[in-house]
């Protein structure tokens, strides 16, 4: 990681994203500096990083001529005002996940972005998890040959609705299709791309639930490849989150990344034991031989890196290398979220 001219960052907000999913890595990274924070309230980010700023107001944020990148990481239906508050402010911004709220929004701040010549990156973390990485290698390796069925689930169970308003109130970019779909979808189209059709279906079974608990998408693509995204905050049983069907063989997986768990407990990412999956989660991969015999293999996954995101930030900022999450296929994925469904 080269360590050359950092990129002093601003995050607009210090709650669990900010804290768990963003200081830790701008602040290991070399190539970046972690200069300042909003906190309206209470003042608690400088209990961990001394020497950061923590400003009143994001307009005092932005005022800083210091920083070069803002992290968008507020409510959901606050990131299109705020980036473009920080684009035209001279600033680079990473959002979080959901970028904006419609295809229209992402259209319109990539434009903006090119405008004032500044980047637009979305935080789709999720493609470092160790889990989704070995699903990625085993594609990859060819072994499951044409791929006919594949199965990707992240199901949690929580009948209490969230305290945080703007997660249960039906306004835009709210509902578990919003909260844990772009992290589903954005996996299917790094390793698939734009499916050519796809049905969408969401559900409300929690209790005095306003917004969807519950979505499955199937989506269609060439060759036949049928590809389905569900996830659920009533289940209290998991199956394997992700399951794949070949022509010579299947591959399942639980979801087993440990990264989340590791960033609350405070354990940072450059510990050695960061993103290593314990013994006995491997994946099981099952192949067929041509005279119909079955070999089945335990499959360890490599290690998860979020750090490899900031990496990728770096490089872009510094040396013009390509963002690997293309603002097309956000759009894609906005297209899809946005689009009709069938309401159980």
């Amino acid at each position: 990681m080269t360590t050359t001219n950092p990129i002093q960052t601003g995050l607009l907000a210090y709650g669990m994203s900010g804290k768990v999913f963003h200081a830790p890595f701008l602040a290991a990274h070399p190539g970046f500096v972690l200069r300042a924070v909003t906190e309206r309230h209470q003042k608690q980010a400088q209990q961990d990083y001394p020497n950061l700023i923590s400003y009143d107001s994001v307009e005092a944020l932005l005022a800083d001529s210091e920083i070069e990148l803002i992290v968008v990481n507020t409510p959901s239906n606050t990131h299109f005002d705020l980036a473009r508050q920080a684009l035209e402010a001279g600033k680079h911004v990473l959002i979080e996940k959901p970028l904006v709220t419609s295809s229209a929004e992402v259209k319109e701040l990539e434009e903006f972005g090119q405008l004032m010549n500044r980047h637009v990156f979305a935080y789709q973390n999720r493609r470092w998890d160790s889990d989704f990485q070995s699903v990625k290698q085993v594609i990859d390796s060819g072994q499951l040959g044409q791929l006919i069925e594949v199965h990707f689930r992240f199901d949690r169970y929580k009948t209490a609705l969230n305290t945080k308003a703007f997660k249960e109130t039906p306004i835009p970019g709210s509902g578990l299709v919003y909260d844990l779909g772009p992290h589903l979808l954005d996996q299917a189209i790094s390793l698939f791309g734009k499916p050519t059709f796809s049905r969408k279906t969401t559900g409300m079974f929690r209790p005095g639930s306003q917004v969807p608990d519950y979505f499955c998408f199937h989506l269609h693509y060439p060759d036949g490849l049928q590809v389905f995204l569900t996830s659920s905050l009533l289940v209290a049983q998991p199956q394997a989150s992700f399951v794949l069907h070949g022509a010579q063989g299947s591959f399942s997986k639980a979801r087993t990344d440990v990264q989340e768990n590791q960033l609350q407990q405070g354990i940072a990412p450059q510990d050695a034991a960061y993103g290593l999956e314990a013994p006995g989660q491997e994946g099981i991969l099952t192949l067929a031989s041509a005279d119909g015999q079955f070999s089945t293999h335990s499959y360890p996954a490599p290690k998860g890196d979020y750090m490899q995101l900031f990496e990728a930030l770096y490089q872009t900022i510094r040396n013009g290398i390509p963002y690997l999450i293309k603002l097309e296929q956000i759009r894609w994925q906005m297209e899809l979220l946005e689009q009709s469904d069938d309401t159980l």
